[in-house]
C-alpha cells in the first residue's frame, strides 16, 4: 500500500539544511522562517526545527491541528517544551547521538588546557612574553559529571581513558554504574564536591536543573577546582559564578553555553584570565550538519512507513525516554 508523502515544514533562519533535496525525495517540503511559520503549521504533518535557537514555534503553534511530529536538530529541547506542545499528542524527538563524542572531546580539551595552562601560553605568546611555569597532570584527578545521559557518559569514558577518576550526578543515586561507578542525586550535588577537581555540567535544562550551580554549590567547591559547562547556560547562576571567580573560590571555568547568547560584550567573563569562552560550539564538528540531516531522514522514513520513531522525548521530563540524567 502506498502512503501519501508527509508534509514537512523546515524551520530555518535563512540557511536551509544541507541535502534538502534528499528530504524532498520522501516528503512534501515547505521551507519557512520565523515569520512564515504561523501560516505553515496548520496542515503540516512534521516540523523539522533546523533553527534550534528559534523561539517562534511556541508563538506560532496553532490552537488545533498542530503537527503530529516535531524534530529538533539539537539535543536540548527546552525551547520546545511549551504547554501547548507538551499537552498535545504531538511526538517530540531530538538529535541525541550526534553530539556525544565531539562534546566529550571538547571537555577533555578544556581539562588539558587548564592542566597545561595552554590558555595562558596563548595570551603570553600574543604579547611575546617568555614565562616558564610548572603545569599539572590530569591522571589521578577527579571529575564529577552532572548529567548521566549519552553525552555525560561519553564524557565519563573520555576522562576515564585519560586517567581521571569520574563520578556522576543525576536524577537518582545509584552505585555500580558502568561509566560512573557512583552516581549521586543532583539535588545533593553540594555534598559531593569537596574532593572534586573538575565539575562538568552536561545535563538537560529542566525545572529541576535550572540554577543548579548557585552560590551554595560553588561555596562547596575546592578553590583549585574548575567548572566546565557544555549543558545549558541556565544550569549556572551566572552572577554567583562571577563572584566565585573574582574571589578566587574557584580556579577557572570553561563555558560553551550561557544564559544569554551571544554573551554580551560587557560581561565580566570576557576579561577573566582563567575563563575559557566558546560560542556554543562544543558539539559542532566538521560534517555535523550532514549527520543531523541523516538522523532526521532515518526517522522520516520510519515515520512514513508507520514505524516507531527513535529519540522520542519524554515531554514531562524534558529528555529522551529511557535515558538517565
Amino acid at each position: 500500500m502506498t502512503h501519501p508523502a508527509p508534509t514537512v515544514a523546515v524551520l530555518h533562519a535563512g540557511t536551509p539544511p544541507p541535502s534538502l533535496d534528499r528530504i524532498a525525495a520522501v516528503a512534501d517540503v515547505r521551507e519557512v522562517t520565523d515569520d512564515q511559520l504561523p501560516d505553515a503549521l496548520p496542515g503540516t504533518d512534521v516540523l523539522f526545527v533546523w533553527d534550534f535557537r528559534s523561539d517562534a514555534v511556541a508563538r506560532a503553534w496553532p490552537a488545533t491541528g498542530g503537527p503530529r511530529w516535531v524534530h529538533a536538530a539539537s539535543a536540548g529541547v527546552n525551547h520546545l517544551l511549551f504547554p501547548a506542545l507538551v499537552d498535545s499528542d504531538t511526538v517530540l524527538t531530538n538529535s541525541r547521538g550526534v553530539f556525544d563524542q565531539p562534546m566529550a572531546e571538547y571537555v577533555l580539551g578544556t581539562v588539558l588546557s587548564f592542566a597545561k595552562d595552554l590558555h595562558t601560553s596563548v595570551r603570553l605568546q600574543d604579547r611575546k612574553q617568555w614565562r616558564h611555569r610548572e603545569t599539572e597532570r590530569i591522571a589521578g584527578k577527579s571529575a564529577l559529571v552532572v548529567g548521566t545521559g549519552p553525552i555525560g557518559r561519553a564524557i565519563a569514558r573520555q576522562l576515564t581513558a585519560a586517567g581521571m577518576t569520574v563520578t556522576g550526578a543525576g536524577r537518582r543515586a545509584r552505585t555500580g554504574d558502568p561509566d560512573f561507578g557512583d552516581v549521586h542525586r543532583s539535588d545533593d550535588l553540594a555534598d559531593h564536591l569537596d574532593q572534586i577537581d573538575y565539575l562538568v555540567l552536561a545535563a538537560p535544562l529542566t525545572e529541576q536543573t535550572t540554577g543548579l550551580v548557585d552560590s551554595t554549590v560553588l561555596a562547596r567547591c575546592r578553590p583549585t577546582a574548575r567548572l566546565i559547562n557544555v549543558g545549558r547556560g541556565e544550569l549556572v547562576v551566572t552572577d554567583d559564578l562571577i563572584t566565585a571567580l573574582r574571589e578566587h573560590r574557584l580556579a577557572g571555568a570553561a563555558l560553551d553555553v550561557f544564559d544569554t547568547e551571544p554573551l554580551p560584550p560587557d560581561s565580566p567573563l570576557w576579561e577573566m584570565p582563567d575563563v575559557l569562552i566558546s560560542p556554543h560550539m562544543s558539539g559542532d564538528t566538521v560534517g555535523w550538519t550532514d549527520e543531523l540531516v541523516e538522523l532526521f531522514l532515518a526517522n522520516l522514513r520510519d515515520y512514513a512507513d508507520g514505524a516507531k520513531l527513535r529519540n522520542v522525548v519524554d515531554k514531562q521530563r524534558g529528555y529522551v525516554s529511557g535515558s538517565e540524567h
